[in-house]
């Protein structure tokens, strides 16, 4: 049985939520290990549409077990307003959902101080945070000030916040934000707090003994590997380890037990926020990939910017996140664009690069080098197999795999479960 990494290979936004719905269907478990609800996964299922934040999407599947990791940094608020919806949804939590005691608790003055921030910076400095307070939950993790989802049992937890709220409004009035009202801060805090307790466990043990059973695992991550606070577009990222790395460090299961990562790419690029973009489109063809692929942000609704496939961030992806899968989405996206491109490489200063700078101002001069497609202006959505696709669409598949060196073994021609092909080449 296999313990599986799932990770985005690019600026997050892929398409996660609905692969690991389809490979839900043979696991024991899903676990998510790094983040918070600054990423959204959807699923759809039928004619019903789920956005699951912090929730691992296995909770669709009655048989799968759950598990929100030591390395999420955890809004209790919204996690109770989630869970609840999904109870009202018919779905069942109890035994299934477990939250680890050592994930770090998302407060409302991490959310204030994380907008205030990002509103103080000038135009071209900022970060295109999604102002969910993750990043500043991280910093007092770091700092070693945090509190933890098991610091909710203890009785002093809500002294605790009050203290807590207290010394960040001081903080917060000290960059011009509004302080927020203590009292408020408690009251949801405490709701929320005593609608978890149930779902607190130690998940170290639980998760290790399912590898010591040989569980089918699969680790969920979120948000893309040129996000990773080290190896992405640093400082245009996040606050966590999003590769396939930051799966046993988020979990507390040993590295050597994770024996698959699959990368979820798109059949082109898109990314959210702020920073640089090789291959973006600023046309009538960044236009026409954004409305037919509906590019709009699932947790914050902002619409994403679209560009050509960029082979270069594929590579890079799969050389430091260990991926040897390919799932690739939203192919049918291009099935009516006359012509196709790849980038291959990029110009810089006259010199031709073949991987990702980590100077931001370098890639920022990046251009992109490009290799042309004929496109194959035919439906792809109702393809169920391999040879039911347009002879340019697999062309233009396997020309992926071969620039990349990872073969593509999943293939998304739309949004739904059905629409899925697992490829047995």
């Amino acid at each position: 049985m296999s313990k599986t990494v799932l990770i985005g290979s690019q600026w997050g936004d892929e398409g996660k939520g609905k692969i690991i719905d389809v490979l839900t269907a043979d696991v024991d478990w899903v676990v998510r290990y790094q983040g918070g609800n600054n990423a959204g996964h959807t699923v759809k299922i039928g004619d019903e549409k789920y956005v699951l934040h912090l929730t691992p999407s296995g909770i669709l599947r009655e048989h799968c077990k759950c598990v929100i990791g030591n390395g999420l940094v955890v809004d209790i608020v919204g996690l109770q307003s989630e869970l609840s919806e999904l109870v009202e949804r018919g779905i069942k939590l109890k035994d299934r959902l477990f939250i680890s005691d050592r994930a770090h608790i998302v407060l409302p003055y991490h959310k204030a101080l994380d907008g205030t921030k990002e509103g103080n910076l000038e135009e071209g400095k900022k970060i295109g945070t999604t102002k969910r307070g993750i990043g500043p939950c991280y910093m007092d993790k770091a700092d070693r000030i945090g509190l933890r989802i098991g610091d909710i049992l203890e009785a002093d937890f809500l002294d605790r916040v009050r203290a807590l709220t207290a010394d960040k409004n001081t903080i917060i009035e000290s960059m011009g934000g509004e302080p927020l009202d203590i009292d408020e801060v408690v009251k949801d805090i405490s709701e929320a707090a005593e609608y978890l307790k149930p779902f607190i466990r130690d998940t170290i043990p639980m998760l290790n003994e399912a590898v010591k059973n040989d569980d089918e695992i699969l680790f969920e991550g979120a948000q893309g590997v040129m996000l990773d606070i080290d190896f992405g577009t640093y400082p245009f990222v996040t606050s966590s380890s999003t590769g396939a790395g930051g799966a046993p460090a988020g979990s507390g299961i040993a590295p050597g037990a994770i024996d698959r990562c699959i990368g979820i790419v798109k059949a082109y690029t898109t990314r959210v926020g702020e920073g640089p973009f090789p291959t973006e489109l600023f046309d009538e063809m960044g236009m026409h990939i954004a409305k037919v692929g509906d590019e709009f942000g699932a947790t914050t609704g902002r619409p994403r910017r679209c560009g050509w496939f960029d082979a270069v961030v594929a590579k890079y992806s799969a050389m430091v996140g260990g991926i040897n899968e390919w799932a690739l989405m939203k192919l049918d996206v291009l099935d009516a664009v006359e012509t196709i491109k790849v980038c291959v490489a990029y110009e810089c200063d006259g010199e031709r690069i073949d991987t990702v700078p980590a100077s931001i101002s370098k890639l920022g001069r990046c251009k992109p080098i490009y290799e042309e497609f004929k496109g194959w202006n035919t439906p792809t959505t109702e393809c169920t197999s391999w040879d039911e696709l347009p002879e340019q669409c697999r062309k233009y598949v396997e020309y992926i795999e071969e620039i990349t060196g990872v073969k593509v073994s999943i293939l998304s021609v739309g949004p739904k479960r059905s629409s899925t092909l697992v490829l047995d080449r």
